[in-house]
């Protein structure tokens, strides 16, 4: 496992067991719907002042592998 990939956790006990930053309770989908809506990293770091510039690089790096391999339908706007 890569060493950002231990910033994530699973806990049953937090967030329904959702992959969380570090416990912290801000999910992993969060963090990257942020990302998707336009936010920039320095914006998200001055909003959620918990959060590290090497949790945001571990949310990208839980999250990639889960779209290898599989179609994404994009709906215009």
């Amino acid at each position: 496992m890569s060493e950002l990939l231990e910033r994530i956790t699973i806990d049953p006990n937090i967030c329904f067991g959702k992959p969380v930053i570090r416990g912290l309770r801000y999910p992993v989908h969060f963090v990257l719907e942020l990302l998707a809506s336009g936010m920039t990293q320095a914006e998200i770091l001055g909003d959620y002042e918990d959060l590290e510039p090497a949790d945001i690089a571990a949310a990208l790096e839980y999250g990639a592998p889960k779209t290898n391999g599989r179609a994404v339908a994009l709906v215009a706007a």
